[in-house]
């Protein structure tokens, strides 16, 4: 991704239509005029697996494509390297219409760009597990050293140090699938395409080659196309996420957009079991830090204070967030002597979270603290702020409690089981004030 002017995207899916059946082009003004595939099937016997698709992916972007069975996600994915030709429309990577590529082309392309990840693995039983990683290499013409050393390495890199000569039939379902991840990674292609990748592996195993994933794609920055039909896999591991429906393509956006402003009631339907603490981070659902000081004495500081509609603030310096102060405190404190340096101000011990952390591991600090949590970025600065009001509205719809319960309480039963500390304060503050700046 870049910035300036709008670069073309990696790979582009432009007006994409499939149609299975010996008449496929006869059928497409039915497809247009907006005929149900089941319509369609009754009156022609053709299917419809795709409905004008418009995709843009970008370089180094996990592209998560989700759908119930039938949805047309595995049928999509087979049309980026041509498995399957589309009825109409285009598929572009880095601006090459890979439609116009001829067979010698698209061998090429096929080999030394895309790489898959089956969901059963695909291995040759015959060969043991070097030669499976080192088989795209073979195929390429890379000499058997060569080709040898840098599956050793993706080996080593997907955990299989020492399986070299085991072969597919001995190893377990993780390590069949970890094999198969090693052999696309091996040929260096640009592009993974997964479909279904993990689908076939105990929930234990596909958690930890979901992690995997995503720790080795910190280094690789591949563009990665993955299938699923499981909305928890996709919003752990998807940059973005798109939605399938009956061949049409219902919604596309980031998972925190997919979650939280579903496109349609399919989506809804696919949303609304969802574990949404486990899922959103501090940063979707964080608001503007509402009271800043930034005073360099505390006499200066009450000045602010007495502007802003609270009794506390956020006192923010060079160094960025410092912690939390009280008015009534610093009134104590000018009496002693107001040129006192802000530095030297006691504040109120209340730690900041990160803007990355997920829902689910600040509850019991929220709940526990008497005034909105600051969230504070890597390099020290004050990004937002989340009240215990605030986070109660925004679990609300996931809890769907119907009881006369207070927010703060429907909170509170999340995390019973939690014992919190809590923060200081010498007076119980309003929150989630408007915002206010309060300035010298």
């Amino acid at each position: 991704m870049t910035n300036g002017s709008a670069a073309q995207p990696f790979i582009q899916i432009k007006d994409l239509y499939k149609v299975f059946g010996k008449k496929s082009t006869s059928v497409m003004p039915m497809v247009k005029e907006g005929l149900s595939k089941d319509d369609i099937l009754a009156k022609t016997g053709h299917t419809v697996g795709l409905k004008a698709i418009d995709l843009d992916i970008d370089k180094g972007e996990i592209f998560v494509i989700m759908g119930l069975s039938g949805s047309g996600k595995s049928t999509l994915i087979r049309h980026f390297n041509r498995l399957i030709e589309p009825t109409e429309g285009q598929i572009l990577v880095e601006g090459i219409d890979v439609m116009k590529l001829n067979i010698k082309e698209l061998e090429q392309f096929r080999r030394n760009k895309m790489a898959m990840v089956f969901q059963r693995f695909g291995l040759m039983p015959h060969k043991n597990v070097l030669e499976n990683v080192a088989y795209g290499l073979s195929v390429q013409g890379v000499d058997k050293p060569t080709r040898n050393a840098k599956a050793t390495k993706w080996l080593e890199t997907v955990g299989l140090a020492g399986y070299e000569a085991q072969y597919p039939l001995q190893l377990s379902g993780g390590q069949q699938q970890r094999v198969g991840l090693a052999r696309a990674l091996c040929t260096d292609a640009e592009i993974l395409l997964m479909d279904e990748a993990f689908s076939a592996l105990d929930p234990l195993i596909r958690s930890e080659m979901q992690e995997q994933l995503i720790e080795l794609q910190k280094d690789l920055h591949k563009t990665i196309i993955f299938i699923t039909h499981d909305l928890d896999e996709a919003l752990r591991i998807g940059d973005r996420i798109a939605i399938l429906k009956d061949g049409n393509l219902v919604q596309v956006g980031k998972p925190v957009d997919i979650l939280l402003n579903p496109a349609d009631d399919y989506v809804e339907a696919f949303v609304k079991d969802v574990n949404r603490p486990r899922a959103l981070t501090v940063e979707t659902v964080m608001k503007p830090p509402a009271y800043r000081l930034t005073a360099d004495t505390i006499g200066d500081a009450l000045k602010q204070m007495k502007r802003i509609p609270d009794n506390y603030a956020y006192y923010v310096n060079d160094d960025g967030f410092q912690g939390v102060v009280c008015q009534d405190a610093l009134e104590d404190a000018v009496k002693l002597d107001k040129e006192t340096s802000m530095d030297d101000f006691e504040l109120e011990d209340l730690p900041p979270i990160s803007p990355d952390a997920l829902l689910e591991g600040i509850i019991p600090a929220t709940m526990a603290s008497d005034f909105p949590i600051p969230v504070v970025d890597a390099e020290g600065d004050l990004q937002g702020q989340v009240s215990r009001e605030h986070l109660a509205e925004v679990l609300s719809d996931f809890y769907n409690e119907e009881t006369d319960e207070t927010e703060s309480e429907k909170v509170a039963a999340v995390t019973e089981n939690n014992e919190s500390k809590s923060q200081p304060s010498k007076k119980q503050p309003k929150q989630d004030s408007e915002d206010t700046h309060a300035k010298s």
